[in-house]
């Protein structure tokens, strides 16, 4: 398996695209690109990694990626239809002295220093507005649509940085990443231990921890305890399972551990997680 450096294709009359991905041309590995990604999901649910980021995507989510930051969205199920509309564009699109125009300082000023972010609350309602109604404009109102969804954001308090300093060279990913976080995805619920990961690796046990918190800038457990909780939280949103099945379905073996876990990550407990979802 290898790590993909996406190319992104642009159309001749455009300065950018802007798409909707539908199963199967929504499933991609770990994979970055040079553009910026601003995408928004219409169907399915799963998982979201940008970065060092591990968390959910469902219907309606907004995630802003910065350039050349890896990232994957698994959904959830494999018979599942998944798709979004991702407007990429590369910095390089406005121009220097056009972002250097006083009135562009906040785009600016969001462009240099962000690279992965959500947005939350009706920032995430209106920018969504925003993308889908700019795959279905042409010429200038295009790009003044894309601009003013750059300043919608770039003003709003609603954002919630996700990850920092995580943006990487494009000429290169080791390819080991990809097999680690391929072989996580499909055993993340099972029992895993260093030596089984190392291994997937081609690695001793200290050289994989080392390599893997270089670049994923975290731990192994601590990303693996990231995907056991992003599903606990599927089986939160998504079914009626008591709250104590979610707990050993997700991969724990202690109602005390899981518990002290999410609360950790999500910064509420597992039923109150339920009920903000319901509420929504």
């Amino acid at each position: 398996m290898r790590t993909l450096i996406q190319k992104i294709h642009v159309e001749e009359h455009h300065s950018f695209a802007c798409r909707t991905y539908k199963t199967p041309n929504f499933e991609t590995n770990w994979h970055k690109h040079e553009e910026c990604e601003l995408i928004v999901f219409n169907e399915g649910f799963g998982s979201a990694m940008i970065g060092d980021f591990v968390g959910e995507f469902k219907v309606g989510d907004v995630f802003f990626v910065g350039s050349n930051v890896p990232h994957a969205f698994r959904k959830y199920e494999q018979k599942m239809i998944a798709s979004a509309t991702a407007i990429q564009f590369k910095k390089s699109i406005l121009g220097n002295d056009f972002l250097h125009l006083p009135e562009m300082k906040s785009i600016a000023q969001f462009l240099a220093k962000t690279d992965g972010i959500e947005l939350t609350n009706e920032l995430r309602e209106i920018v969504a507005q925003q993308i889908w109604a700019i795959e279905k404009l042409e010429g200038y109102e295009r790009l003044f649509s894309f601009i003013a969804c750059l300043e919608t954001m770039s003003t709003s308090g609603q954002l919630n940085a996700i990850t920092t300093n995580f943006h990487t060279s494009s000429s290169h990913i080791n390819p080991a990443i990809e097999k680690i976080i391929d072989f996580s995805f499909k055993h993340y619920l099972d029992p895993i231990t260093l030596e089984q990961v190392a291994a997937v690796a081609d690695m001793s046990i200290p050289t994989f921890c080392r390599f893997f918190k270089k670049n994923i800038k975290k731990t192994y457990f601590d990303f693996l305890q990231e995907l056991r909780i992003s599903h606990a939280c599927k089986l939160l949103t998504h079914t009626n399972k008591p709250v104590t099945e979610i707990c050993y379905e997700s991969g724990f073996n202690s109602w005390a551990h899981f518990s002290k876990q999410f609360k950790k990550i999500k910064h509420v407990t597992p039923s109150v997680y339920r009920k903000q979802f319901s509420e929504e």
